[in-house]
């Protein structure tokens, strides 16, 4: 299967099972889903990220070798549904110690901008956890950080997350 066949085969939601089923029991194929999704960008390329996201689900290692190439091209990325996607299978995988600078000014500036969507915040949120249990000296600023982002914005998304969140950092900041 081409990068052409498969933004072909995406362009209908109805083929959406079938190109599933046949990445998971073909894997070699993978690397062409891989590449519409993390650098094409033809308008329903988010579909292959969207596929990428499902396919880690039962898979996880089929994707983590490309975890490096999606935190590189989230730098650049303007459409917010690959984003969202980006940021999940970031926010589920161990990302690389040389990532978390990065990682941390763009999820806490994703997390703290009430212009992104709720989604995008609430798994920019779970990063930022994620970094703060190899940095726990960042766990004190994070459980700030996420009670302020509670009270400026109250969305379902933000509140419950953040509420799991801080459960967790008020064990380990009391912990100190």
């Amino acid at each position: 299967m081409t990068e052409k066949d498969l933004l072909q085969l995406l362009e209908s939601w109805d083929n959406f099972e079938l190109i599933l089923t046949e990445l998971e029991s073909n894997t070699e194929h993978v690397p062409a889903l891989m590449k519409v999704a993390i650098y094409n960008q033809h308008p329903n390329s988010w579909r292959a990220i969207y596929m990428a996201d499902k396919l880690h689900e039962n898979n996880p290692e089929v994707i983590q070798p490309y975890l490096n190439e999606i935190v590189e091209q989230i730098k650049t990325e303007q459409h917010h549904g690959k984003k969202r996607h980006f940021l999940k299978l970031i926010s589920q995988n161990n990302i690389e110690e040389r990532f978390f600078g990065f990682l941390m000014d763009y999820c806490l500036n994703t997390f703290t901008s009430g212009k992104e969507p709720v989604a995008n915040r609430v798994h920019a949120m779970q990063i930022l956890y994620n970094i703060s249990e190899n940095e726990p000296d960042l766990k004190p600023e994070l459980f700030e950080i996420i009670q302020q982002e509670i009270e400026l914005h109250p969305t379902p998304g933000i509140r419950s997350r953040g509420n799991k969140l801080l459960k967790k950092l008020q064990k380990q900041v009391g912990n100190q």
